[in-house]
């Protein structure tokens, strides 16, 4: 199985950060994604296995919430507050009905919209109870980023071929580290995230290391940064005292491999560590090095893999059911291609292909933030993302997505970057299309623009497309405009700058006159002019329209800016 159980995912996260009131279905469930509620976005028909965070709704309004997300094949629901005892009963396993005991009276919700009666809680286990859904709750004052950093990464340490095993296996060996040493223990990456904990009964947990499991982020400090040059600096453990009132000692060692920092093993020292501590600590972090490494390979070996298809996707080569399993999408999943560049010397400069590559780390970074796994791949110095559930407020987030990302990589990189979205396409099957408007959204993108999508340059984009079709074909580049523009060149008159301004103004002869900065009998007197000395048929509208477009498209002549 690729999937945690609601009651690994319990054994793994424990108490006080995850808590259980009700799981009518059993605890071995299986858990395949946790989403966020969102108020303003359509209701998932389908979601069998996610878990839900209820964001901004209080117990005592969830009965509409647990219907739906028990409609949609949800394993269960998260809401806010209560310390997840009831009169003295555990949480129904499933294994029969419930004593219909609810939770006591020391439940409280606290949430966005305002704190909930006791009894809120009660009446949303009830009815999650008869709906066959799992209730489960956090903290009152955990902000939900947090906690769906928490749980999303939980769900993920499972064992898996993308690398999973190594990340899971890190659950493991922090639970035997701390056995070994005797206190809580957790497993850190270099920038201070963490990566695995333990969850042995018992062992005491002081409020910044439960705060840090819970945010996945050690909190920063001044007085951290010092502990940290000071654990980095050292060859084995060291003892480093606590930093607050709050706080207990630390015992702590740096994973190293090759001399490369992996990260480091924290142990929570409240004085009654074994005698062999340090000793079954250094132990530790070999084996910690180990994982972290073959993690590492994993993950970058699904990165490579997942590039791979996506970049066969693009070009048509793929073989779309396939990909999208994949790449984890469902069947009729609606998709869109952006398309990142970097803008044009900055492309050819030395080192533009370095930076192109650290453009293709930037994207994934974001896009991951976003959507866990993702697909991202470098072709050709443009970073393509494929981005699912583009309509609606979707697609109003990617948009916005791919704004952030272009400022981020600005300022990084210190070159400017551009990106293009391409339009939305019903399946992946037709990701192709998408890519190919994400190109030409970069192509027709202004001096002053830096993000757009294909619906806002449609025009643009189809006069570029039109202008290509136009210049290769003899049979479509001939015609009346090319002797106007000999006849300007021969006579140094201005017929061909003219007729676009006079078209261009929808064949008003005052607004052509204003665009041209002439007086509108001048404007008439070139018309009549053109019309007796190059023979062409202003009144004819196709002649019209086949007459601008050419002299829009392949003499480069457009109105006011002619």
């Amino acid at each position: 199985m690729d999937t945690r159980t609601l009651g690994e995912l319990l054994d793994t996260l424990g108490e006080p950060a995850l808590r259980l009131l009700t799981a009518p279905a059993g605890l071995t469930t299986p858990v395949t994604e946790v989403l966020l509620y969102d108020a303003h976005a359509p209701f998932p028909d389908r979601a069998p296995g996610a878990l839900l965070l209820a964001v901004g709704v209080r117990a005592d309004a969830a009965a509409a919430l647990v219907d739906e997300a028990a409609a949609a094949r949800m394993v269960g629901l998260v809401v806010r507050g209560g310390d997840g005892s009831s009169s003295g009963q555990g949480p129904s396993s499933g294994q029969g009905p419930s004593s219909g005991q609810g939770p006591s009276s020391g439940h409280v919700l606290a949430s966005e919209q305002g704190p909930s009666s006791p009894q809120g809680l009660a009446d949303a286990a009830d009815r999650a109870r008869e709906r066959g859904l799992a209730l489960l709750t956090v903290d009152e004052d955990a902000a939900w980023h947090h906690v769906h950093l928490l749980l999303a990464g939980a769900v993920g340490a499972r064992p898996s071929p993308a690398g999973g095993a190594a990340l899971g296996d890190l659950f493991s060996l922090a639970g035997a580290v701390a056995t070994a040493v005797g206190g809580a223990t957790v497993i850190e990456d270099p920038r201070q995230r963490i990566l695995a904990h333990s969850t042995i009964p018992g062992q005491p947990v002081d409020e910044p290391r439960r705060q840090g499991i819970l945010g996945r982020q050690v909190p920063g400090s001044p007085e951290n940064t010092e502990q940290y040059r000071v654990l980095f600096a050292s060859q084995g453990p060291v003892r480093l005292p606590a930093l607050s009132a709050e706080e207990l000692p630390r015992l702590a060692v740096a994973v190293r491999a090759g001399g490369e920092t992996l990260g480091s093993l924290w142990v929570v020292d409240d004085g009654t560590l074994a005698p062999d501590a340090e000793e079954a600590l250094a132990q530790g972090a070999s084996t910690a090095a180990l994982l972290l490494l073959r993690a590492r390979a994993a993950q970058e070996l699904s990165r490579h893999m997942t590039g791979d298809l996506l970049r066969r996707l693009l070009d048509g080569t793929a073989e779309p059911a396939t990909a999208a399993e994949r790449l984890g999408l469902a069947p009729g999943t609606p998709v869109r291609v952006a398309a990142f560049a970097l803008e044009g010397a900055a492309a050819g400069a030395p080192d533009g292909e370095q930076a192109a590559l650290r453009l293709l780390d930037l994207v994934r970074l974001q896009c991951e933030a976003r959507y866990g796994r993702h697909a991202c791949v470098l072709v050709d110095g443009v970073v393509y993302a494929l981005l699912p559930g583009a309509y609606g407020r979707a697609g109003e987030r990617q948009r916005r997505l791919a704004e952030d990302i272009v400022r981020r990589a600005g300022q990084a990189l210190r070159v400017p970057v551009r990106a293009g979205l391409g339009d939305v396409v019903p399946e992946v099957a037709e990701v192709r299309g998408s890519r190919e408007d994400a190109d030409l959204v970069l192509r027709v993108l202004g001096p002053e623009e830096t993000v757009a999508a294909m619906e806002e340059v449609r025009a643009r984009a189809v006069l570029l497309r039109l202008s290509e079709l136009l210049g290769e074909r003899r049979e479509l580049a001939a015609g009346a405009w090319r002797d106007i523009m000999a006849y300007d060149a021969g006579h140094g008159t201005d017929y061909a700058r003219t007729l676009v301004c006079w078209l261009d103004a929808g064949c008003d002869m005052a607004r052509a006159a204003r665009l041209l900065a002439v007086h509108p009998n001048t404007c008439r007197y070139r018309l009549r002019q053109a019309r007796a000395q190059l023979g062409i048929d202003l009144d004819d509208p196709d002649e019209r329209l086949v007459l601008w477009l050419q002299l829009r498209t392949l003499a480069g002549l457009r109105g006011a800016n002619a």
